[in-house]
């Protein structure tokens, strides 16, 4: 059976969303997609509905891809920060609105069990009835409506961020990191929210900052996180060159060495404060940055 390769074109960036707000990894999502296809240009099944059909292929192979014992392990780190990754606008503006693919969002979904993962995409982005859900997971439809609860509850208690112009965004970035390597922890305190996360991802092996080690988990508190930052980022300064870009649709900063990147800044602002602090230093995790 022949299958049209321009109805996937046209269904492939909201599928490679998808994946990647399941996966947190654009290679393992774009990997997934290709999947997909393969599924589907093999399949001698009549597809009625070949989007939802799509849709609920990538869900699957998603699901099976965080069974596995390597996700598994992945996720079960309290520092593991998803892939950033820098898309095009035209992209960005396709796939949903630019709140959905931030890192604060993803480390959000990150947290919620698979399940619950999918059953919140699937309800909020493709708009999937109960029913649906209930299918593609394998379980009772009242089950389905627990998941989708538990997710949404666990967003709503912990998404206060919400999309600020993108001056502002900057603005605190270049503050933020002009008061760190100064070593000025008063002045990097005052740009933090009281309840303030810092998030520093080098990879399952770690890393070090200066002379100190990475932070085995997230630090929090804007005394704790100002007075880290102050006191490692003039450390490890030498050498290197930091450039201003735009990940995950939003301001970023990238410090790279000798024009490679080593670490990827990203921040969520809360009431004109930062609320989160990410760095994402795990070299494997940069591919897509530029």
């Amino acid at each position: 059976m022949e299958h049209d390769v321009t109805v996937f074109e046209s269904c492939r960036p909201s599928l490679l969303a998808l994946a990647y707000r399941m996966l947190g990894d654009l290679g393992r999502a774009e990997d997934v997609v290709q999947d997909a296809w393969l599924r589907w240009e093999r399949s001698e099944t009549m597809v009625v509905a070949p989007a939802g059909y799509l849709v609920k292929t990538v869900t699957r192979l998603c699901l099976n891809e965080l069974d596995s014992a390597r996700a598994r392990r992945e996720e079960a780190r309290s520092d593991r920060l998803p892939e950033p990754v820098a898309l095009e606008r035209t992209v960005l503006d396709r796939i949903d609105t630019l709140d959905r693919v931030s890192m604060a969002f993803l480390v959000l979904l990150q947290r919620l069990t698979p399940d619950e993962r999918a059953a919140l995409l699937l309800h909020e982005v493709f708009e999937f009835d109960h029913a649906a859900i209930a299918e593609l997971l394998e379980r009772s439809e009242p089950a389905s409506r627990q998941l989708l609860k538990r997710a949404r509850d666990h967003v709503a208690n912990e998404r206060r961020a919400i999309r600020v112009p993108d001056d502002v965004h900057r603005r605190l970035l270049r503050a933020f990191l002009a008061a760190a390597a100064a070593g000025d922890a008063d002045a990097v305190a005052r740009l933090l929210a009281d309840d303030a996360v810092l998030i520093v991802d080098a990879g399952p092996k770690g890393g070090r900052f200066g002379r100190v080690r990475n932070l085995p988990g997230p630090l929090l508190g804007a005394a704790k996180v100002a007075a880290f930052v102050a006191a490692v980022t003039p450390q490890g300064a030498a050498g290197l060159e930091t450039r201003e870009c735009e990940l995950n649709g939003q301001p970023a900063m990238l410090v790279l060495r000798d024009g490679q990147p080593r670490t990827a800044i990203l921040l969520s602002v809360v009431d004109g404060r930062i609320r989160f602090v990410f760095m994402q230093a795990d070299p494997a995790r940069l591919g897509h940055v530029t």
